[in-house]
């Protein structure tokens, strides 16, 4: 897995953030119920996000490494990392906000999460940082098409480890975004959703998944001497 796909990856984390905001940002005033966000609260729910979209990452991983030595190696892998870099220039176009498409994958997750999002109940409003983790892991599978798209790229990647690895950087990206939100957000919402801020990242994401692609011939030449 090369490590543009990491760092395309942590961008696209990054520069989703007006996504992410309007996703997640309300569950800031969920964990203080009106109070100002504390810090270590914070920080305890964003982990155990994080956490969660490191165990999806891993699940996915873990699928297309058995899919590939199920299938054979290269074929299956050809394609995989095909479908990876035209995801990566997908969620360049969507970051430039010039389509909306990925929306449908949210829609994906629904089932799943309406067996979760009862048992977030337990743990509002949270008021210790052992309440906020558990709410962070079950928010972290919270039906988001960013996530899931991401999730491709880690099922590409042929590897539990790396898969892990990769939804990790992207929890990452979307880190500063969600964890100054109870503080910034309205300044955090416009630097996000500026046309030029947005467009510059969409276009390296998209730069990313170009790159990627043209390295497929390399990777088809391998296929075919074997």
């Amino acid at each position: 897995m090369p490590e543009s796909s990491f760092l395309a990856l942590l961008l696209v984390g990054l520069l989703g953030g007006t996504h992410c905001i309007g996703m997640c940002g309300g569950i800031v005033g969920a964990l203080s119920m009106g109070t100002p966000p504390r810090l270590n609260l914070l920080l305890a729910y964003n982990s155990g996000r994080i956490l969660s979209y490191g165990m999806a990452g891993a699940i996915a991983g873990a699928v297309g490494e058995a899919g590939i030595a199920l299938a054979g190696q290269l074929p299956l892998r050809s394609l995989l990392y095909l479908l990876a870099n035209l995801m990566l220039i997908a969620l360049g176009l969507y970051l430039m906000g010039l389509t909306g498409a990925l929306a449908f994958t949210e829609r994906l997750g629904q089932k799943l999460w309406r067996h979760l999002q009862p048992l977030t109940r337990r743990y509002l409003p949270a008021r210790t940082a052992l309440q906020a983790f558990p709410l962070g892991l079950l928010w972290g599978w919270l039906p988001c098409g960013l996530v899931y798209s991401a999730l491709v790229t880690a099922l590409s990647s042929g590897s539990a480890w790396q898969g892990a690895g990769l939804m990790l950087a992207f929890g990452l990206g979307t880190l500063p975004n969600l964890l100054l939100a109870g503080f910034l957000a309205a300044r955090l919402r416009a630097h996000a959703g500026r046309a030029s801020t947005r467009l510059a990242g969409g276009l390296v994401v998209l730069g990313f998944g170009v790159w990627g692609l043209l390295g497929l011939p390399g990777l088809l030449r391998q296929v075919h001497s074997i």
